[in-house]
């Protein structure tokens, strides 16, 4: 079942059930700099099919500039931290709410842009069930502080109560290996647990199949079973608080040049 919404807080999205109906997991998965479009819609049925309550919420709601140009990539928002957990903890609270969606876990799901909002707000709070993060969250914009980020990465990494998954493409032009490393130095120095995959070969933004350029089937076929597979671990206890699980796994090539990676449609 697919649901729009639209509460009177401001708040919009997209919510999705399973055919079973309620489920004991939810997933809040988060827009890329593009808005609310079809690619984020197509993700949370996917994840709807696979058994999970999936909301889509709309980052933007209240941007009131050219959704046109937005939507071609021709105009950039850039969402405050505090207003950024302001708009998902609503969306938090709308599943805690909502009796077909009581869901004993809620997952936050960052792509891209939106790659850092889970750790912002799992790091505010101790009722997330875990973050995942999909080629984003390590980005220079995205480390230090300013007035939009009031907290830096490492210091926000540092509060985190919960386990992580984070996948990464060798072949993408705006995070390399580099950056790679030092969001797994971060969780590593703080003792955070986390799961990390680079994959070889993988371009910045491969899940999206309305972007032929970047689109790589079988890398988001196994993507998405790394995905599920660390909700269903995380679902059966199997990553407990009084552990530290460091797990990173990387394949790039001998002749690995950031400077190569390109951008792609």
């Amino acid at each position: 079942m697919k649901e729009s919404i639209q509460l009177a807080n401001g708040l919009e999205g997209v919510l999705f059930i399973p055919e079973s109906g309620r489920s004991s997991a939810a997933v809040i998965i988060l827009h890329e700099r593009y808005g609310l479009v079809q690619h984020t819609l197509d993700l949370a049925q996917k994840l709807a099919d696979d058994g999970y309550v999936a909301f889509a919420p709309n980052l933007f709601s209240r941007w009131d500039g050219d959704k046109a140009a937005l939507t071609a990539g021709k105009a950039r928002v850039i969402m405050p931290d505090p207003e950024c957990t302001r708009v998902i903890s609503q969306a938090i609270d709308l599943l805690r709410g909502d009796e077909r969606t009581q869901s004993e876990k809620i997952f936050l799901m960052g792509v891209c842009q939106s790659g850092r909002y889970p750790i912002v707000v799992a790091s505010q709070r101790n009722d997330i069930a875990g973050c995942v993060v999909f080629y984003g969250a390590t980005q220079g914009r995205d480390w230090n502080a300013n007035d939009l980020q009031p907290v830096s990465m490492p210091d926000m990494v540092a509060k985190l109560t919960v386990p992580s998954l984070f996948v990464f493409g060798e072949a993408d032009h705006t995070i390399s290996l580099d950056h790679v490393r030092r969001i797994r130095d971060a969780l590593e120095t703080h003792r955070k647990s986390y799961r990390m995959h680079v994959v070889r070969a993988a371009p910045h933004g491969f899940l999206n199949d309305t972007m032929p350029g970047r689109y790589r089937p079988c890398d988001t076929k196994v993507a998405w079973q790394m995905l599920l597979t660390f909700m269903e671990e995380v679902e059966a206890n199997r990553w407990p608080a009084e552990e530290v699980r460091w797990e990173f796994e990387s394949v790039s090539g001998a002749d690995y040049d950031f400077s190569k990676n390109v951008r792609l449609e």
